[in-house]
This record gives structure tokens, C-alpha cells and sequence, in this order.
């Protein structure tokens, strides 16, 4: 174990190291000079920038002075300037800079040094509160920790590379504060495992991440500049995977169509709104050997973000992929375990039909139209050209999964056969596509992630912060939204969270059927490895409540099945309304109750056969 005077050894040098990670990343990202004021607590920059052989320094004792110099060198030089200096005031002095760069968008990046946080606000000589102090005058802040071994550089690179990218979309300034503890000076350490992970980042001159921040104009596939970007995508001779995050429906569809064209296998959330015949990964990764194939991937490429499987997420984090590409709408960093990786912030039907025009054209030398509807028309081709249904043979523990569960756990009414059957509630006649999904966060998205078999239907939820909060009234914005059907899967401690907005359901113009799983308090904390007691009493904390008198409230109409067949028929009703005599639309809420900590125990067990069964 580690000391306190051993970790004060170490401070010194791993405030250089991260300080030359820093460096070395902007100079890969264009910076070629620097702007330097005296200053102490700045050394570990200071001492980096100067060290680095592809640097420009320039110094300045006034901090006021030298902010405007470095805008003037950015006026002339067409890559960002960056300005390095101490703590307190002398930040202060920088700002008359970044607001005039903040209007006419120079590219300045400040590399700011500070005090610890523990030292801010109590006291401490030369220590101000730096976080906020350029407000809307910057295009970005980021706020770096204190140097530390449990922080991988892969995440400070990561990190860097996002804020270069968004200053490069939209011009200005970024801020960089970095905060570096004493002591500033000596000492030497040898860091080889630390910075294992960025071992090929420090053979290379790239950056640590590529970046294309510009939406791709799905009507120009011609251009030679956005073609260019998809020419070493690493396809031939390669095993890859597909991972499908949050989609619509037509581009996740659009996804499978392309996976279907290279024979790669593909990994849907529930979040699209689909699946794959790879379905139930959450449950067979848990198996070594369906581990082991899937670990046969060199490749992985991730349409969406914001996965629901932890599992999928730990395989992806552990992996060692030879190339990672993640294609996305949004921008931002959209990779928790922060890979190296080309991300693409592109519409995702204008990336693939960039791809069929210039990739799959220039492999295949077939005259390709630029459309999705070429991924069929070269299917049986490209395949058997390159042969690449590695992974299909994972289907089979995708069937054997399914099959495990409808023999053990679909006969009683459950959590788990509930999740296992609720494509039978989306797919009854009459029932068509004009209906929407709204998934509730705890423990009900993840037994949809690791049972349901969704079929294409809208689906939609809150797993940004994946708050409790606030769902029912999500949902009733979202059917307003679709003019749609609507079936809402929420836990009970949601739904007393947000019990108010059943207010919004109460006179309904749509058929709407709000499924709660009450099991008397949050399951989702049965598997943590927590004493009973504290277990009951400060975390599942159970509530005893039903929710009858609650819908009578609301003038909902209310069923609490006994039986699997009941609550989907009921559900079948209530989206179906006009199959009733009357013809009325009314809100149904199903209370489907279940003991408390049955499905922890259903899941134990399910787990324990998954792990031990002969799958491929």
C-alpha cells in the first residue's frame, strides 16, 4: 500500500507527466505557440511547454498584456494559441482577452493553474475560485482534477481532444484549469504501467481521438473531402462488431441493414426500439465462453451512446480494440471509458450512405448508388467475398437464452416473464406501429435489456441522468408529442416520485396504459452486496402502498392481474380501446405485484445457469 510519504514523492513528477500530456496533445491538435507569465504553481506547464521541441514559448510578465498578445497571434496564425498562468489574479487578468475573442471567435486556449479544491475557499494564500470566472465569454471550460494515478490519462486526452473540437466548431476560447498540488518541484518516477493504456497514442504523432465535428451533407457524396474520411475504415479481413445505442427506429433499422451487408454481429439496446438475433447479451456475456468469441472482435462501431447493459459496457471498457469508431448526432464525449477512437457527430443515415458511396464502392469496384438500399443489393456479395459471419454462432446462445427462460420463469407472473413477453403486448392485433414505448430507469430497463425482444416501436426514455424522477410526466409529453399510444413501464417508487402527473392521463384523447411493477420498494438494490438490514432500511426502503385509490384519484381506470395472460390481455385492452363496446378512451393503470426480492433471487439463479450451460 501506497504511503503519505510516498504518494508526496510522487505528486512532483505526475503533475509534469500529466502537465507533457497536456502539451502534447494541443501540439498534435495545432498548437505551435505558447504564451508564458512567471508564476510558480504554473511550473508543471511551464516546464513542459518549454521541454517540447515543436513549441514556440513568448513571455509576458503582465497576464493583462500577454492575453492580448496571444489574440494577436491568433488574429495571424491560423491555429490556436495557448496561454499559460499561475493562480488568483493573475487568471483575473486574462479576461479582457477572451472577451474580445469571444466575439470575434480567435482560438485561445488558457492552460490556468490552481490550487487543489481542498485549498479553495478556506483560506489558502493565492486561491481563488477559478471555475466560472470567464462565464459565457469562453465556448468551453473544462475543469481538470488534481493529478492523480486513479484518473487514466486516457480520460485527460479524451478530454482535451472534446474541448478542441467544439472550439473548433464554433471558435473562441477554451478554458483549461488545472489545479496541481505540492510539491511543484523534483522527483523522479517511473509511470510505464500508468500510461499503458496510451501506449499506442505515444507511438504515433495523432491525436488521441479524431474528431469530425461538420454534419455530413447526405446529398454530396461526390465530395472527396468527406469520402476521404471513411477510406481506412477497417473492414477487410477484419472482426467486427456493431453496438446500437440510443436510435429511431428507421436508423437503427438502417444499422441492421448494414451489419447484415459485412455479416458482423449486432447488439441492440432497447433504447432503439429493436433487436437483433444477437438478443439477451446482457445474460450470455455472463457465459465464458460466448465471452471469449464475442472477444474475437477487432473492431467495434457504435451508432448511439448511452448504453443500458453494464455488462456490454464492461466488455467494451476491458477490450483491446484495433479501431473504435462511434457515430453519433450529438456532440460530445459519448464514451464513458474514453477509448481512442475516430467519433463521427454526424445524422447517422448521412454517415452510412457516405460509407456505401465511397468505402463499399472502392472495396467492392461495383458501381454502388449512394443510398441505404445498397447495403441488400451487395449483401450475398460483399459476403461471399470476405466471408465474415464470425459471430453467428452466438445466435445460438442468444436462442438457448430464450429458450432457458420460457422454460424456468415464464409460467407465473413475474418480473422477469413479464419483461421476457412484452413484445406479445406491441405486437397483439389490432394493434400496429402507431404506438410508442416509454421505459421507466432502475430496475425496469434493465430486465428489458436483458429479456424483451422488442419489436419496431418507438421507444423513448430518460436515460440521460437515468433519474426516477419525473418519468410519467416525460411520458405524457412524449404522447403528446407522437399522438400516439402509449405503454409506460414504470417501478413504484417512480411512480410515487412523479404520482402527481397522473393528472396528466386523466382525460386522455389517446389510449394510454401505464404499467406499474411494484415490489414494495427499489429492487434494483437487492443485488447490491449489502447487509440485509442496512440493505432494507437504507436502500430498497420499502412503502407498503398500492396504487387503487391512486388511479380512482385520477378517474384512471385500474386492474391488478393475478396471472401473465391477465396482465397482457389487459394491457391488449387497454391500447386497444375500440375493441370495447363503447368505443370510450380511458387511461388504464396495471399494478402487476410481486414479493419483495423474488426477482433478485430469479436473477441469482438465472445468472448462475447461464454462466455454467453449454451455449456454443
Amino acid at each position: 500500500m501506497m504511503t503519505s510519504q510516498s504518494l508526496l514523492d510522487i505528486q512532483a513528477p505526475l503533475n509534469r507527466l500529466w502537465a507533457s500530456l497536456i502539451l502534447e496533445e494541443l501540439c498534435r491538435l495545432g498548437v505551435r505557440h505558447v504564451c508564458v507569465a512567471p508564476g510558480s504553481r504554473s511550473t508543471p506547464l511551464v516546464l513542459a511547454a518549454e521541454a517540447h521541441d515543436s513549441l514556440t514559448l513568448h513571455s509576458h510578465f503582465d497576464e493583462r498584456g500577454l492575453g492580448f498578445y496571444a489574440l494577436g497571434l491568433a488574429k495571424s496564425l491560423p491555429a490556436p494559441i495557448a496561454v499559460i498562468v499561475t493562480s488568483g489574479t493573475a487568471v483575473a487578468n486574462l479576461l479582457p482577452a477572451v472577451v474580445e475573442s469571444g466575439l470575434t471567435k480567435e482560438k485561445l486556449v488558457l492552460l490556468t493553474a490552481d490550487r487543489p479544491l481542498e485549498q479553495i475557499n478556506c483560506g489558502a494564500n493565492q486561491a481563488i475560485q477559478q471555475a466560472g470566472l470567464f462565464s459565457s465569454h469562453v465556448c468551453h471550460q473544462l475543469l481538470l482534477p488534481s493529478p492523480s494515478l486513479t484518473i487514466t490519462p486516457q480520460w485527460l486526452l479524451s478530454n482535451i481532444d472534446q474541448s478542441l473540437a467544439l472550439q473548433e466548431q464554433i471558435g473562441g476560447t477554451v478554458h483549461i484549469n488545472c489545479p496541481y498540488p505540492e510539491p511543484l518541484y523534483g522527483g523522479e518516477a517511473e509511470f510505464s504501467d500508468y500510461l499503458m493504456g496510451i501506449n499506442s497514442w505515444q507511438a504515433s504523432l495523432q491525436p488521441y481521438s479524431s474528431i469530425y465535428t461538420s454534419y455530413i451533407d447526405d446529398t454530396d457524396t461526390t465530395n472527396d473531402k468527406h469520402v476521404d474520411l471513411y477510406a481506412d475504415m477497417p473492414v477487410v479481413n477484419k472482426k467486427g462488431l456493431i453496438v446500437v445505442g440510443a436510435l429511431t427506429i428507421a436508423d437503427m433499422q438502417a444499422v441492421k441493414q448494414w451489419a447484415t451487408v459485412l455479416g458482423w454481429p449486432i447488439l441492440v439496446d432497447p433504447q432503439s426500439g429493436g433487436c437483433s438475433a444477437w438478443s439477451h447479451y446482457d445474460l450470455w456475456l455472463q457465459n465464458q465462453a460466448c465471452h471469449d468469441k464475442l472477444a474475437e472482435a477487432e473492431v467495434l462501431v457504435q451508432f448511439g451512446a448511452r448504453l443500458v447493459s453494464k455488462r456490454l459496457g464492461q466488455f467494451i471498457a476491458q477490450h483491446d480494440w484495433q479501431d473504435y469508431w462511434l457515430i453519433a448526432e450529438q456532440a460530445g464525449q459519448l464514451d464513458p471509458y474514453h477509448h481512442r477512437c475516430k467519433q463521427f457527430i454526424s445524422p447517422i443515415s448521412s454517415w452510412l450512405a457516405l460509407y456505401a458511396s465511397g468505402k463499399l464502392n472502392s472495396q467492392l469496384s461495383l458501381d454502388l448508388p449512394s443510398n441505404s438500399s445498397v447495403f441488400t443489393d451487395v449483401s450475398q456479395c460483399y459476403r461471399a467475398i470476405y466471408g465474415y459471419e464470425w459471430a453467428e454462432i452466438l445466435t445460438c446462445a442468444s436462442s438457448k437464452v430464450r429458450q432457458l427462460v420460457e422454460i424456468n420463469y415464464i409460467e407465473n407472473l413475474t418480473e422477469i416473464s413479464f419483461a421476457a413477453t412484452l413484445d406479445t403486448c406491441l405486437t397483439m392485433p389490432p394493434l400496429t406501429s402507431a404506438t410508442s414505448l416509454f421505459i421507466g430507469n432502475s430496475l425496469t430497463v434493465r430486465l428489458l435489456d436483458m429479456f424483451a425482444q422488442l419489436p419496431n416501436v418507438p421507444v423513448f426514455s430518460n436515460r440521460g441522468a437515468s433519474g426516477i424522477d419525473g418519468l410519467l410526466a416525460t411520458a405524457a409529453g412524449v404522447q403528446q408529442g407522437q399522438q400516439q399510444a402509449m405503454l409506460c413501464l414504470l417501478g413504484d417508487t417512480s411512480l410515487l416520485y412523479d404520482l402527481n402527473s397522473l393528472a396528466l392521463f386523466a382525460n386522455p384523447t389517446l389510449p394510454s396504459v401505464i404499467v406499474v411493477m411494484n415490489n414494495d420498494g427499489g429492487a434494483i438494490f437487492d443485488m447490491l452486496p449489502v447487509a440485509q438490514q442496512q440493505k432494507e432500511q437504507l436502500y430498497r426502503m420499502p412503502h407498503g402502498f398500492s396504487f387503487k385509490h391512486a388511479a380512482a384519484m385520477f378517474d384512471l381506470d385500474y386492474i391488478q392481474p393475478l396471472t401473465l395472460a391477465d396482465a397482457l390481455s389487459a394491457i391488449d385492452h387497454g391500447l386497444n380501446p375500440m375493441s370495447e363496446v363503447t368505443g370510450e378512451i380511458r387511461t388504464l393503470l396495471v399494478e402487476i405485484v410481486t414479493p419483495a426480492g423474488a426477482a433478485a433471487q430469479q436473477l441469482k439463479q438465472l445468472f448462475s445457469e447461464v454462466k455454467n450451460a453449454q451455449f456454443i
